[in-house]
């Protein structure tokens, strides 16, 4: 296939019989590799009060990425606007690209905490994600000197720090009217994503940000030697995703063989099932066919990969061999 501009966001997910230091120290480690295999960026994620997430601090985790990588780019996938003020993600962000100029990325969401004890506890509630739109004005106007305040936000005022909005549902509108690149997901409904992308595309306003249009699509993407052992990467993650729409909670990822042999109740074996399909994963030649179809459909320019498995080994695996039939 034609070459694609390819990255990955890591979410330090936590794992069966395995620590919150580790899963983070796995992402560092896993950065060194992707930038070795030519990956163009790797971004990392925000979520609080999740047992199978270690990555509650984007920027402090971006930070170490960026001080044991030496050329990919990093950022977040994203930083949640909503948790924060403004002033103080611009300062982060000024300090990342300070020490780290011309790598770093300012992906962010609209999301808020994932229940309503760690709402509470972050200090917001539902409805602070409707303000996500003046939000993100205002962190952007911190980069270029305009608050109305006379404060002005160190280190972060004159540096440009390229800015993504993440985005689900109304997200493409509120990117398209910031002139900002889009991140849309997810690969299992691309009619929905269709649709985002072409109203992003029909509605974009070119600004100080990005002249035209610019999409990454993301999702997962599995690629090993048979399409069963590629289907076994997508288990872990499947079972967590099921396990937390019936139990509330999101736990770490248990190994494959450990979900195989587990009887489950018909409403979770329902979510479960479903959270195996929709992705692209197979041999190299499936999945070549795969992102083939994909960037013919969306236009996109980029391609974020958001896999989470529970061997480390095979994800890597998966990500060598995605390189290779993705670099032309």
């Amino acid at each position: 296939m034609d070459p694609v501009r390819l990255s990955v966001l890591d979410r330090s997910r936590t794992r069966e019989g395995h620590t919150h230091p580790e899963a983070l120290r796995d992402t560092v480690r896993l950065a060194r590799e992707l930038e070795r295999l030519g990956y163009h960026r790797v971004w990392v994620s925000e979520h609080h009060g999740v047992p199978g997430v270690a990555g509650s601090a984007p920027t402090v985790l971006a930070a170490a990425v960026a001080g044991a990588t030496r050329t990919i780019r990093v950022g977040t996938g994203g930083v949640m606007l909503p948790n924060h003020r403004p002033l103080v993600v611009a300062e982060q962000f000024g300090v990342l690209e300070s020490l780290f100029p011309g790598r770093i990325d300012m992906g962010l969401g609209r999301s808020v905490g994932f229940t309503d004890g760690v709402r509470r506890a972050l200090g917001r509630d539902k409805g602070d994600a409707e303000d996500f739109e003046g939000q993100l004005a205002e962190l952007l106007g911190w980069f270029r000197g305009a608050s109305p305040t006379g404060v002005h936000a160190r280190p972060a005022e004159g540096l440009t720090v390229p800015p993504f909005v993440l985005a689900m549902g109304e997200g493409a509108g509120i990117a398209a009217r910031a002139g900002l690149p889009l991140v849309i997901g997810d690969l299992r409904n691309r009619e929905k994503m269709r649709r985002g992308i072409d109203h992003y595309r029909d509605r974009f306003r070119p600004s100080v940000w990005a002249a035209e249009p610019y999409v990454v699509v993301s999702g997962t993407i599995a690629v090993a030697g048979t399409p069963e052992e590629a289907r076994r990467l997508l288990i872990p993650e499947a079972w967590s995703m099921a396990y937390s729409r019936t139990h509330g909670t999101f736990p770490p990822l248990p190994p494959a063989e450990r979900v195989e042999a587990l009887t489950m109740a018909g409403k979770e074996r329902g979510f479960y099932e479903s959270g195996l399909t929709g992705h692209i994963a197979g041999t190299e030649e499936q999945v070549a066919h795969e992102l083939e179809t994909l960037l013919k459909e969306t236009g996109a320019q980029e391609v974020l990969v958001t896999t989470s498995t529970y061997d480390r080994e095979a994800l890597l695996d998966s990500y060598r061999r995605l390189a290779a039939i993705t670099s032309g």
